[in-house]
């Protein structure tokens, strides 16, 4: 899997029963390339009881495939599979044409 999608994140949902929605990166479980999205697949466990905890209901994330989340784009929230994670230093600008360069050595000889 390619590390882009990464711990604190922000991610949108665009596949399965939560499409469309915005949530945090808890967790990357990178063996097996699936991701822990806060508010995401939320299941419902029943536990039993124990000594150190009462049981009952216990509501989780569950981990989702890679896949199915893309980058929130940082203007308007909606996905951008190709968009760099907002902490990323912004690209980059252009050097001059190496077409000028090259006509002018042309023009020498």
């Amino acid at each position: 899997m390619a590390a882009k999608i990464k711990k604190g994140d922000t991610v949108v949902v665009i596949a399965g029963r939560d499409k469309g929605t915005k949530g945090e990166v808890l967790k990357v479980l990178v063996d097996d390339n699936r991701v822990v999205v806060r508010g995401v697949n939320v299941v419902k466990k029943h536990q039993k009881p124990s000594q150190m905890d009462p049981g009952g209901l216990k509501s989780f994330e569950a981990p989702i495939h890679v896949s199915n989340v893309a980058h929130a784009a940082p203007r308007d929230g909606k996905p951008a599979p190709d968009a760099p994670p907002l902490n990323a230093p912004a690209p980059l600008a252009p050097e001059a044409p190496a077409a000028a360069a090259g006509a002018a050595q042309r023009q020498r000889c």
